[in-house]
């Protein structure tokens, strides 16, 4: 699990109880996902809108428990992003 998932998962979890859940994934990558962009922490092509965010969850969501771990989440988006 690469550190640049771990910084993204530790920005999205907007109130900070350790797991992911659709409506954070959403929120926060539409309000911080260009920051987290123009920072390196996330790759521009990687924003997308309320549906892409949506996608992503699914992807990530193995469990269907509706809700993603460090892991679950870091599995996704360092396949999805190149980062591992």
């Amino acid at each position: 699990m690469s550190q640049k998932a771990r910084k993204l998962f530790e920005a999205l979890d907007l109130n900070h109880d350790g797991v992911l859940t659709r409506l954070e994934v959403i929120s926060a990558l539409r309000d911080k996902g260009p920051t987290l962009a123009a920072s390196g922490d996330l790759p521009f092509w990687g924003l997308g809108d309320a549906d892409a965010s949506s996608a992503l969850f699914d992807a990530a969501d193995k469990d269907g428990d509706e809700v993603l771990t460090f892991e679950e989440f870091a599995r996704e988006v360092d396949r999805r992003f190149g980062w591992a």
